[in-house]
């Protein structure tokens, strides 16, 4: 499941199927939603639980995206899950947060261009984008 999100991710942030940061997404977004119930909002959520609540919100608002380093992902994230995350890929936590960081806000920002957040899977949500 996982894996088929990532290449629909990697399709959305335009890097193809083979886009690393989209399948480093997907199975972030696999291991938060334990599989198959993924949603943008829960994402989010998480995210605003985490402390980053302006970045997030600054994705999905139709103004100027703040960035997001690795680091701050990091902190965000419950530690287990990046080192999942990382493990899959044969990546190190540091390098997964990194990669992550660069495609998370572009990722939520292609999928709220109107300024809020679409209900439903991420996997329909980026079908109807794509």
């Amino acid at each position: 499941m996982a894996e088929d999100l990532g290449s629909l991710l990697g399709q959305l942030l335009g890097g193809g199927p083979g886009n690393s940061g989209g399948k480093l997404l997907g199975s972030l977004l696999g291991t938060l939603g334990s599989g198959g119930g993924e949603s943008l909002s829960g994402l989010l959520q998480q995210l605003r639980e985490g402390g980053l609540a302006k970045q997030a919100g600054s994705w999905i608002g139709t103004g100027p995206n703040e960035g997001l380093t690795g680091p701050q992902l990091a902190q965000a994230l419950p530690y287990q899950v990046l080192e999942a995350v990382a493990r899959q890929w044969g990546l190190s936590p540091e390098q997964a947060a990194d990669q992550l960081a660069q495609a998370l806000p572009v990722a939520v920002d292609k999928l709220t261009p109107d300024g809020r957040v679409p209900e439903g899977s991420l996997q329909d949500l980026i079908k109807q984008y794509l």
